[in-house]
């Protein structure tokens, strides 16, 4: 279906990538991952044909139609919505305007006439005569209502044009899709249709995504890049995750037989394929299921974070108490009258439709905010360490990243370089890394930073807005991992799937109304009927 050979890209003295060959087939769905930097956007703009390799080629098979996630959000602002969804199958739109060209003809004649008659029986087979009402359907299952589908680009909201532009990328059934990041700026409800949809996609799907949730919904093969190479691997992220996890672990376990090593590895194939066959998507991931082999599973190169949340004491029962908060923005009601008594062991992820929500409430508890009305208590056991989603006053200096840390160091013995580079090592900033400026920083790293401050304050309640911002899919998984088995409490908002399924035991959704509160999991708070209904009640002003 798509062809990579002897593909090699270089900018200036690094090599990105070196003599890769792949091959991506009809039926498959590719995870692309990689640290950050590996090239990951790159390769999926080489494959698109937007930029051009050092050196080697990418064939599409002939009369194959390739569809690409626009990342472009000005480009169609003076177009139509639903035109602009159907110019995503150029050849049925270019066919379309030439046939609308020639009915448009003030001197139409015969000849015109037998032209537009055979250009008519390709739009026909194309599909062309039912393609406006498939692209209204897409938009309406993508939250996009009839009312705004002639509506100007230019005329909707960023949020909206997200949708339109997915719309657009997946119309007319192309052959090969290829998605950069598609799940950003998506709600829980509309990332689950684009999930179910493309679990049951029958054509090429190549993506480039942090959400190991939809990676795992949607991929039957990860192609893992690293040092400038693409291995190709059966089955989805989690079983890439924890093979490789698995496979580094007996690689350790030198007394350990190779026979009871691949025992091992068949069981795990065995568990992980059970657990598959009973989730939502069982039918169109059998052909997942069927290909896993213990001759994929190797140990991967990837460094992970060693976070690590430990509390210097105990809290008490009393944790937070929070009376009749209200807040409104810019004129606009984040949330109202809202009440939460928090309980020790809490993990509680925050959601609210409104996005500045969440981050209000947050500002409000850790005294950097002011409410409207209402009030909020700590319990006087608690001690409170906060990931804001805005970090860039932590990081206006120029300190070397000892030195940044050194700041909140509690100690004389906390501000010893030693301690300071360990906590700055479970982070991966080793040797020279250290003495990096902090006003250099990348976004990954810069969270990499505040997470060194949050472990090296051991507080025993944790607040997190949006944690995964920023992050690879090591520091991600590292991150959750730390968050389940942290001792304490949590509040966390998130546009993570995985993250809010695994770590919380408790769901608050604070709205213009009022609150919903309910000890559930993620998952079952999403399907609950009841609290659908609930939900749409609370958001009418």
């Amino acid at each position: 279906m798509l062809t990579v050979s002897n593909l090699s890209v270089q900018f200036g003295k690094r090599v990105l990538f070196d003599e890769v060959n792949t091959v991506f087939t009809q039926g498959n769905c590719y995870g692309i991952i990689g640290a950050n930097g590996a090239g990951k956007s790159t390769f999926l703009k080489i494959l698109s044909g937007e930029i051009d390799p050092t050196s080697g080629s990418v064939s599409l098979e002939k009369r194959k139609r390739m569809s690409v996630l626009s990342q472009d959000h000005f480009a169609f602002d003076e177009y139509p919505v639903l035109e602009t969804v159907m110019m995503g199958n150029k050849p049925l739109f270019d066919l379309k305007k030439e046939l609308d060209a020639i009915y448009a003809k003030p001197d139409f004649n015969e000849e015109d006439g037998i032209k537009a008659g055979e250009l008519g029986a390709d739009y026909e087979e194309m599909g062309g005569w039912t393609a406006e009402s498939e692209a209204a359907g897409l938009l309406s299952s993508l939250g996009i209502k009839e009312d705004m589908h002639y509506t100007l680009m230019k005329d909707i909201d960023g949020k909206a044009k997200v949708r339109v532009l997915l719309a657009q990328a997946l119309f007319g059934n192309p052959d090969v899709l290829i998605m950069d990041e598609p799940t950003n700026d998506l709600d829980f409800e509309t990332i689950t249709w684009l999930e179910n949809f493309l679990a049951n996609y029958d054509n090429t799907v190549i993506v480039v995504s942090h959400d190991r949730h939809f990676l795992d919904a949607v991929c039957t093969n990860i192609s893992d890049i690293d040092f400038g190479k693409m291995n190709q691997y059966s089955g989805n992220y989690s079983f890439w995750y924890e093979s490789s996890q698995l496979a580094a672990r007996q690689r350790a376990q030198q007394n350990k037989k190779a026979e009871e090593k691949k025992k091992e590895l068949e069981e795990f194939i065995r568990r992980f394929s059970a657990n598959v066959a009973k989730s939502k998507q069982a039918t169109s991931r059998k052909k997942m299921i069927d290909k896993l082999n213990i001759s994929d599973i190797k140990p991967s190169s990837r460094r992970y974070p060693a976070i690590i949340f430990e509390r210097e004491r105990e809290a008490g029962d009393q944790i937070l108490h929070v009376e009749n908060l209200s807040k409104k923005i810019d004129g606009e009601l984040m949330f109202k009258d809202i009440d939460i008594n928090l309980a020790k062991g809490d993990k509680v992820v925050l959601l609210s439709k409104a996005s500045r929500a969440a981050t209000a409430f947050y500002e409000i508890i850790t005294g950097n905010d002011r409410a409207d009305s209402g009030d909020y208590k700590w319990g006087v056991t608690t001690t409170q360490a906060y990931l804001p989603i805005d970090n860039s006053n932590f990081f206006n200096n120029n300190l070397s990243l000892v030195d940044w840390l050194r700041q909140y160091a509690k100690t004389e013995e906390e501000r010893e370089e030693v301690n300071i580079r360990g906590f700055l090592g479970k982070m991966i900033f080793s040797g020279e890394e250290a003495l990096k400026q902090s006003n250099v920083l990348s976004g990954g790293e810069k969270v990499r930073c505040m997470l060194s401050r949050m472990m090296m304050t051991r507080a025993n309640v944790l607040l997190i807005d949006q944690p995964t911002n920023h992050l690879d899919l090591e520091s991600i998984q590292a991150f959750n991992n730390a968050l389940k088995n942290f001792k304490g409490t949590v509040i966390f908002s998130t546009h993570d799937h995985e993250f809010a399924q695994t770590v919380a035991n408790r769901i608050i959704e604070i709205t213009p109304n009022g609150v919903i509160d309910r000890y559930m999991s993620f998952d079952e708070y999403l399907e609950n009927s009841k609290i659908k209904e609930m939900r749409k009640k609370m958001y009418v002003s």
